[in-house]
């Protein structure tokens, strides 16, 4: 991991009831505490300052930014949580990646597992790996780069990074995954998280949360 610096945007928060709280995560912030004082600054510590009750749901990696949601008591935890598990919850990212991905749109199918001497990097195994699906929607493109929606049916980590990587496209800024052009494209890693959509803890109504991309 490069020096950790990040970033001091004000809390942006989406929504905020009494069983939930959605925030636009930046990029270049952690989702939880890292290992030393100086991980210590988080999104998690950041929205527990603002509320109290807040509890960690999911994660996003360092340098994804976008949608992001919180439990707001032990019950919505548990109900989110669940939802998660249970592949319930819709998740829905916005992606600039190197190159002209062809076809427009796909899924791929390739399992995941953890590349031990070079963690925290994920490699695709398909004798151990775990399954891992994403579904790619091409937006807009040129000849160096295309806009990706990407929909990933299972959570695993770096997933969309490494399904990218293995199409031959990586995504522009990724300091694990890309190199040469595609690393040096981009200031950030391209990913953001873009749309979730769940059910509410109280009641089950379905709710969607929307972050605009800042790329």
């Amino acid at each position: 991991m490069t020096d950790y610096a990040p970033p001091n945007d004000p809390l942006d928060v989406l929504h905020e009831d009494h069983e939930i709280i959605v925030v636009n995560k930046p990029s270049g912030l952690l989702s939880v505490p890292g290992k030393g004082e100086h991980l210590a600054d988080c999104l998690l510590t950041r929205v527990q300052a603002a509320f109290p009750t807040a509890l960690l749901v999911h994660r996003l990696d360092r340098d994804t930014s976008g949608v992001m949601v919180f439990a707001a008591s032990p019950h919505a935890q548990r109900h989110l949580g669940l939802q998660f598990e249970k592949r319930q919850i819709k998740k829905t990212y916005l992606a600039q990646v190197h190159g002209k991905l062809e076809p427009k749109s796909g899924t791929v199918d390739l399992p995941l597992i953890v590349d031990w001497p070079n963690r925290p990097r994920q490699m695709v195994c398909h004798e151990t790996g775990k399954p891992a699906q994403t579904d790619w929607k091409v937006l807009r493109q040129d000849a160096q780069q295309s806009r990706v929606m990407l929909s990933p049916k299972t959570g695993r980590s770096h997933q969309l990074r490494v399904h990218m990587l293995a199409l031959g496209h990586p995504i522009l800024g990724d300091p694990f995954y890309a190199t040469g052009e595609a690393l040096d494209a981009a200031p950030r890693l391209m990913l953001h998280s873009w749309k979730l959509r769940l059910r509410h803890p109280d009641g089950g109504r379905g709710m969607e949360f929307l972050a605009p991309p800042p790329f």
